[in-house]
């Protein structure tokens, strides 16, 4: 065997061993809860958290001044026997948290929210404020039929584009950082 033939198969068995330490699922296990669809008397409202988002790298990410994006998805459907669904709301919410390590402060900025700052010294309250939406309206009531079927579908995720450029190219960094949550469905008659 040659030295380079040697050289390959000892870097093919160090990387399979890191790709072994490394979980295949992703760093956590990130899920939506607590998802309430109801309104007011003129809008329809949805109220979530995402649990499981924020693991000790992520942690150790903000605190160095990398800022970090949530994205939420939020779809409202009329649905229709044997036909096709039909989509009318499709909502895209951002949260950002950004660390002012001057004013060792969290800023949150959630894109519905009117796109005012929120600041706490708490990485819990950002943690908080970054994993929930308290009330989005969806739709105005007056714009859905009385006795209908609808669905709502809501999905969040990690925005890959909160890495450094230089970072999305190491797929261990991001597996390590990466998270989305599965779309969760619920059906009601307005």
């Amino acid at each position: 065997m040659t030295f380079t033939q040697h050289i390959k198969k000892i870097s093919v068995l160090i990387l399979f061993f890191l790709l072994l330490s490394t979980p295949l699922t992703g760093a956590q296990e990130a899920r939506l809860e607590n998802i309430i669809v109801t309104n007011t008397r003129d809008d329809l409202l949805i109220y979530l958290n995402v649990e499981g988002a924020f693991t000790s790298k992520m942690k150790n990410a903000v605190l160095s001044g990398v800022p970090v994006t949530f994205s939420f998805f939020i779809n409202l459907y009329y649905s229709r026997n044997f036909l096709i669904d039909k989509k009318i709301v499709d909502r895209k919410i951002t949260h950002t948290l950004k660390y002012n390590s001057l004013k060792k402060e969290f800023i949150i900025q959630r894109s519905w929210d009117n796109g005012k700052a929120l600041t706490t010294e708490s990485f819990r309250e950002a943690q908080r404020l970054m994993s929930e939406i308290d009330s989005l309206k969806i739709i105005r009531l007056k714009k859905l039929e009385k006795g209908a079927l609808y669905q709502i579908r809501a999905k969040a995720e990690l925005s890959k584009k909160t890495l450094p450029f230089y970072l999305h190219y190491v797929l261990f960094f991001i597996s390590l950082w990466d998270f989305e949550t599965d779309w969760y469905t619920s059906d009601f008659i307005y």
